[in-house]
């Protein structure tokens, strides 16, 4: 008899070691469960313990953490018609685990051929320029557009950066070509401009000198003093104004 009796509890032990098993849950700080009665949604449960019914409740777990989605290389012909390769990281993560379980199959492919569809779109009305000097904005552009589009699917898009724009060597060496001609045309008009402000400068002084004669005298004589502070053994002739003479005795006095 004793022997009937333990042969009959160690299949009820099991039956309910089972039965909890399945019905006690424990989520993560970061977990959450999209509950299914029957296969209706009861509701969200989490972070914890949780308890189910069995066989009558199920539950799909999703992650809250973020999310780093690298977005596959892009072919892109920007608005300037030049073919360039790009890729991109997506950085997004779960608000609405009932949305993103229930309104999308599976929302992290789902995230990812929206980014690259959108990823093209974008860069494809702005020109090469543009995509390499203007890169935040286009972060800025690409995020908002994301986000708006996954915000039915419970999803937050926090981030997306754009990590290269490979072009062909081809392009390149236009590029370092543009480069060199507008730092040549740089360094003209920086010329052009010290060259007029120097002339300024001199037509001024020029002006100066011819209202005051007496400071066409001293100019000569500052001139005299600097060429023999020089100790060149050459011999320098330098013209010496007539009436200078008489203007240092005329001060003389």
């Amino acid at each position: 008899m004793d022997i009937l009796n333990y042969g009959f509890f160690i299949p009820l032990i099991f039956l309910v070691l089972f039965f909890l098993w399945a019905a006690i849950k424990i989520l993560r700080e970061y977990e959450r469960a999209v509950v299914f009665t029957l296969g209706r949604f009861t509701g969200v449960k989490g972070p914890g313990l949780i308890v189910l019914i069995p066989f009558v409740q199920q539950i799909v777990r999703t992650d809250l953490r973020t999310i780093v989605l690298d977005v596959p290389t892009q072919d892109v012909i920007s608005r300037d018609n030049v073919s360039v390769k790009v890729n991109a990281v997506v950085y997004f993560r779960i608000v609405d685990p009932q949305c993103a379980i229930i309104r999308v199959e599976n929302f992290i492919q789902a995230t990812s051929e929206l980014a690259q569809t959108t990823l093209r779109s974008v860069l494809g009305k702005h020109e090469l320029d543009e995509m390499l000097a203007e890169r935040d904005k286009l972060n800025e552009d690409l995020q908002e557009i994301l986000d708006k589009q996954t915000d039915a699917w419970g999803i937050k898009v926090a981030n997306v950066e754009i990590k290269h724009v490979d072009i062909d060597e081809s392009m390149v060496r236009a590029i370092a070509r543009q480069a060199e001609a507008e730092r040549e045309r740089r360094a003209k008009v920086i010329n052009a401009e010290g060259e007029q402000q120097a002339a300024a400068k001199l037509l001024e002084a020029a002006r100066i000198l011819a209202e005051a004669p007496e400071a066409m005298q001293l100019r000569y004589l500052s001139t005299l003093n600097v060429l023999a502070s020089e100790r060149n053994s050459s011999t320098i002739v330098f013209p010496f104004p007539i009436g200078l003479g008489d203007w240092i005795n005329s001060k003389k006095v």
